[in-house]
């Protein structure tokens, strides 16, 4: 009996490292897979369909959501984004761990659907530290990066809707915190493995 894999859902303010933090996971973790989202926006160019989004126009899109075919899903700009449940479901049906870098929003959604899944959340070492991170890209304005640091600071109370928090001081110790917690959740007391140990039970009596 092949034993399921973990769908590890990672969120947090923006700044606190998430995206780095995902990258780093893939590259140590060879059975982890990354969800990839279904979006009716069109096609960039570079972007491959399967690879970076799975494209589908806007009448598909909502046809499956009447389906209940996402772990979430919302509308931005006018267009659909959406985490498809089947990929995810079947891959950890096959053993392999699924990765969903996603927003506080969308996690709670996918809490819902998949409660079993593992919540992490991620913190920056300090407040002041997260503001520094936001300055320090100098990629937006003054107002843009306050409207930022705001909504920061009220995302960090979704914490306690988390099976876990990790604080991204070193990108090396979060990642390593974080395959601690998949490695404690792997070994985890469940019905998948009582009904393991019934087996072998039976199987020592024949």
């Amino acid at each position: 009996m092949t034993k399921k894999g973990l769908l590890i859902v990672i969120s947090g303010p923006s700044g606190t490292g998430k995206g780095t933090i995902c990258k780093e996971l893939l590259n140590r973790e060879q059975n982890m897979k990354i969800s990839i989202s279904a979006t009716t926006r069109e096609t960039r160019t570079g972007e491959i369909d399967g690879i970076n989004y799975y494209f589908i126009d806007k009448d598909t899109f909502e046809n499956q959501i009447s389906q209940d075919a996402f772990l979430e899903h919302a509308k931005v700009y006018d267009n659909y984004y959406g985490t498809p449940k089947k990929y995810v479901i079947d891959e950890i049906n096959k053993g392999n761990n699924v990765l969903l870098e996603i927003d506080i929003q969308g996690a709670l959604q996918v809490k819902e659907k998949y409660p079993e899944g593992l919540f992490i959340f991620i913190l920056p070492p300090s407040m002041k530290e997260l503001k520094k991170r936001i300055v320090g890209r100098g990629t937006e304005s003054d107002k843009a990066i306050e409207k930022r640091f705001k909504s920061a600071f009220e995302e960090i109370d979704y914490v306690k809707k988390y099976d876990y928090f990790v604080v991204n001081d070193e990108v090396e110790v979060a990642v390593e915190r974080i395959r601690a917690i998949m490695l404690a959740e792997t070994f985890k007391i469940t019905e998948d493995i009582q009904s393991m140990i019934s087996k072998f039970k039976e199987e020592s009596l024949c």
